[in-house]
């Protein structure tokens, strides 16, 4: 049996400040948090042996009423984390997103390409594989790099299914 695993794109998160880097402490906006308490009814019945998080706080949050529903402790990866694209948050940053992928191994100054973190994903997968044999396995993560994990498992995904992706969003795949 392979393993499945249920990437969950974090909850509505308190938006970004324009003109700053985007870090790791952001939160889910009210609005998530009541919705991350809403997603346990809809993920226990998974139930998952492990819960896996990026370490940004707003996918941690997402998961952790479900965590904490079956009992399970929720540990960070940081190869779960969000695309790190080198650009700081502007009004102009959808455009700069379409332009990424458009061509996915462009690279804004030391940021980091949609093929660089289609690898990283793709990897972060192998691992849960590796790790948690034959089993169902809660992520939480970011809408980036959920779109990405898809594409490295053979799925399709694109600019306009990330921009319609909902927050949160659940996908399963298996490996």
């Amino acid at each position: 049996m392979p393993t499945r695993i249920v990437l969950v794109r974090h909850a509505q998160s308190v938006p970004p400040r324009f003109g700053e880097d985007d870090n790791d402490t952001r939160p889910l906006a009210p609005a998530g948090l009541e919705a991350a308490d809403e997603l346990v009814t809809r993920l226990v019945p998974y139930e998952p042996v492990a819960v896996l998080s990026s370490p940004q706080w707003r996918a941690v949050q997402t998961v952790r009423p479900t965590a904490d529903a079956l009992g399970l402790p929720v540990i960070t990866w940081p190869e779960l984390r969000e695309w790190e694209p080198g650009l700081l948050p502007t009004p102009d940053w959808e455009a700069l997103y379409s332009r990424s992928w458009a061509d996915p191994t462009w690279v804004y100054g030391a940021g980091e390409s949609l093929d660089t973190l289609t690898r990283r994903a793709g990897e972060a997968l192998a691992r849960i594989g590796i790790e948690y044999p034959d089993a169902t396995v809660l992520v939480g993560s970011h809408g980036t790099f959920v779109s990405r994990a898809l594409i490295a498992v053979g799925r399709h995904a694109d600019f306009d299914s990330w921009r319609a992706m909902p927050m949160p969003a659940i996908c399963e795949v298996t490996v």
